[in-house]
């Protein structure tokens, strides 16, 4: 516990440092064109059937939350399917954390840049300005989550097919192969991974991206949702707030 203590303590300017609460889940919803490449086996239809899940409170996610006393947020950044009803159009926090003692009703932010990215393997992902409109939304979403009085900040994604583009963003940055940092995502059969695995090299291979340029990568591969999330993470770093990362 002690380095994790000596980064609370310089993350807060205070020793012993305060220890974070009041924490705030938020889930970015994306999703992908490289569905396309029948790289899952579940309809892309799914992402907007869990946000609905999210919503009614009744994944994983929530249950967590609830015994963690956490707020939930789930922001549309970039679902294909226009999503029934929101709380609100904006990301404009989630004020029910100011002494709540219980953990808020999940939310609904929209803040779609486009509905759902390209196929990576055909075509960038997305634009340049939208990659940046996507990490701007995550920005947005960790100032208001910590202005509404969350001390600590929790990642979370949904996105049909939206581990083949995380497989592309991490063998661009760390120059993996593909075969190395490809997951079986949502448990596919052989046939179907290895074909993952060679949709991932086709999208490095078309548009070689420069890992000193992460925000073309992201447009280049990545997903609304992971773009919305590196805005989040870099959101929080300004308010020197901790992020828990999930796996």
């Amino acid at each position: 516990m002690e380095e994790l203590s000596v980064r609370l303590a310089g993350l807060a300017g205070s020793c012993p440092p305060p220890v974070p609460d009041r924490a705030a889940v938020a889930i970015f919803a994306g999703d992908h064109g490289v569905h396309a490449q029948r790289v899952s086996p579940w309809p892309q239809e799914v992402t907007g059937q869990m946000v609905g899940n999210f919503l009614a409170g009744g994944a994983v996610v929530n249950a967590f939350a609830r015994q963690a006393g956490a707020s939930v947020t789930v922001i549309d950044v970039g679902v294909a399917a226009p999503l029934p009803v929101a709380d609100v159009d904006r990301p404009d926090g989630a004020g029910a954390l100011h002494g709540a003692p219980e953990p808020v009703v999940p939310r609904l932010v929209n803040a779609p840049v486009r509905r759902g990215t390209q196929d990576m393997t055909v075509t960038a992902a997305m634009t340049r300005q939208e990659a940046r409109a996507a990490v701007e939304v995550g920005i947005g979403v960790a100032g208001d989550l910590v202005d509404a009085g969350a001390g600590i900040l929790l990642t979370g994604d949904m996105g049909i097919a939206n581990t083949t583009p995380a497989a592309a963003l991490i063998a661009a940055f760390t120059g993996a192969d593909a075969a190395e940092v490809t997951g079986r995502g949502t448990g596919v059969d052989d046939p179907t991974y290895q074909h993952k695995i060679e949709v991932v090299r086709a999208a490095l291979r078309r548009h070689d991206p420069d890992p000193a340029d992460p925000l073309g990568v992201l447009a280049a591969v990545g997903g609304l949702e992971h773009a919305a999330l590196a805005g989040f993470v870099l959101g929080a770093a300004a308010r020197r707030v901790p992020v828990l990362l999930t796996g």
